[in-house]
């Protein structure tokens, strides 16, 4: 166990290394009034994702199935970090060569505005974890990736959004989860689907932050966690 503490510690460690050279957007929220005891134990195994153990000082420990952590868990805090070192492409082609690729908010922080994004679909994602136990949520962003004009008008593609997470307690800082990296994609609209979303006020943003809501939540709550979408042609793109 001190082993598996160890590494996870530095994972984290290696993780957060960015972290004096990022723009990072943090949620806090107040934590729970419950004893400085109780604690959230994931498996040491990041492949077994059936069962999670739970401690508290009136109940010991227990075992408690997915679907369970929703009424565990309150997550308290967020924490997104968006690495200045990720390069942003503001070049109007079908597939800018870039780690960032956004458009839809005006010139400026590019990655300051990812970081908006990343954090404001995370809380949305876990207001339902109403648990007696606070969590931090940790978030680094290594690509996001919506589209560029050319694409978005004409034809279209997949919003290609990749980040790494982990879970610690609260109050002690103590990892909860090993890192892991969830690599999402979404349709994305273009031509006139693309002017049609808009026209109903789905904008790429709202799009793009309603699927990263559903990602943390299914991912919180699923047993084998978030499974990303077979989108065909363009999803091998990003891939290449």
């Amino acid at each position: 166990m001190k082993i598996f503490k160890l590494a996870c510690a530095l994972g984290l460690g290696a993780m957060l290394s960015a972290c004096g050279a990022s723009d990072v957007v943090t949620r806090d929220a107040p934590l729970s009034g419950q004893a400085g005891s109780d604690s959230v134990t994931f498996s040491s195994n990041p492949q077994d994702r059936n069962v999670r153990t739970i401690s508290t000082q009136s109940q010991g420990t227990r075992t408690i199935l997915p679907q369970a952590i929703m009424s565990q868990i309150n997550v308290a805090k967020v924490n997104v970090i968006v690495p200045t070192e990720l390069k942003v492409s503001e070049a109007n082609r079908y597939y800018p060569n870039g780690d960032i690729v956004w458009r839809e908010d005006g010139m400026g922080n590019r990655h300051a505005q990812v970081a908006k994004i990343v954090n404001d679909a995370m809380i949305v994602g876990t207001q339902g974890f109403n648990g007696p136990v606070p969590v931090s949520l940790d978030i680094q962003v290594s690509r996001f990736h919506a589209l560029s004009e050319k694409a978005r008008y004409t034809v279209g593609g997949v919003h290609n959004i990749i980040f790494t997470m982990v879970l610690r307690d609260a109050r002690t800082g103590e990892l909860l989860t090993t890192p892991r990296k969830i690599d999402t994609d979404l349709e994305a609209f273009g031509g006139q689907q693309a002017i049609s979303a808009e026209s109903r006020g789905l904008t790429q943003k709202v799009r793009i932050s309603g699927h990263l809501a559903e990602v943390i939540r299914q991912e919180l709550t699923n047993p084998e966690g978030y499974k990303n979408a077979s989108l065909g042609f363009f999803q091998m793109i990003n891939n290449l």
